[in-house]
């Protein structure tokens, strides 16, 4: 999961990818944020639709996200997509704590 959003903040960041951990109490946040781009927010749901792809000019095949978002629901998580303090996207992975 952290490999795929953070390949894709690397590939789109401008200069700067940052990455803030917390599971002091309840449960573990992953956070990933770049300064790039961005995605608009009527587009971030498509986005976790296989196959979807917003910018056809770069490599990729449009299942990555998907497939994070795919996993953390197994594991009883969530996922949210919203603008970064950076300007970009940040990716939010929200895991239960273990028992």
């Amino acid at each position: 999961m952290l490999g795929n959003v953070l390949d894709n903040a690397c590939l789109w960041a401008r200069s700067t990818v940052r990455v803030d951990v917390r599971g002091d109490a309840g449960p573990l946040l992953i956070m990933v944020a770049d300064d790039g781009p961005g995605i608009a927010a009527e587009q971030r749901q498509a986005v976790l639709t296989r196959g979807v792809r917003l910018d056809e000019a770069t490599p990729g095949s449009g299942l990555g996200l998907a497939i994070v978002a795919d996993l953390v629901a197994m594991y009883g998580g969530t996922m949210a997509l919203d603008t970064a303090a950076l300007g970009g996207l940040q990716v939010t992975l929200s895991l239960p704590a273990s028992p």
